[in-house]
């Protein structure tokens, strides 16, 4: 009897000691960013998205050679619908990536040069296409019921000025 009575006390305090360990590293813990490190990771993001804006108008002649650009067909990366790749493209013959059908466009509509999948200017593409449709749900179906209409707050869909490259107004 004694001997349940002290297994009994024992783990009471083993419980104690653990529930009030975690609750003081709880409390030790703090966000994983600084507010200033947030801001800065946001600037930097949209720096990115603002040089894909300007990809996607037509700012890099390689990427094109009879005119076209990406915003010709997509304004505001309307209808790419970027949040739901990856997924069967039917130009690709196959189930195929974001940047894959980028360089699709590139090469065959626009006659362009094709990015380097890890280039700076195929992340920015991504970057510009991504941002505009940030939050949007997916819905099966045809791509035109597949995201409403981007909400563009700001001349391009982000709090940025308007470069003055391309249709952007």
């Amino acid at each position: 009897m004694k001997y349940s009575k002290l297994k009994a006390a024992a783990g009471i305090c083993v419980g104690v000691m653990v529930w009030s360990a975690v609750g003081l590293t709880a409390s030790w813990a703090r966000p994983p960013f600084t507010d200033q490190q947030l801001a800065d990771q946001n600037a930097e993001l949209l720096a990115v998205v603002d040089h894909g804006r300007d990809l996607w108008h037509g700012s890099r002649p390689s990427m094109s050679s009879n005119g076209l650009a990406c915003g010709n067909c997509h304004p505001d990366a309307a209808a790419a619908n970027p949040q739901t790749w990856p997924k069967w493209a039917s130009q690709l013959n196959h189930v195929g990536t974001l940047p894959e059908m980028i360089n699709w466009c590139i090469v065959h509509p626009q006659a362009g040069e094709a990015l380097d999948v890890t280039s700076d200017d195929m992340i920015a593409l991504q970057a510009y296409a991504v941002y505009m449709y940030r939050g949007a749900s997916i819905t099966p179906g045809l791509a035109s019921r597949q995201t409403p209409p981007v909400p563009v707050s700001a001349g391009v869909g982000y709090p940025k000025t308007p470069s003055g490259i391309g249709v952007d107004r």
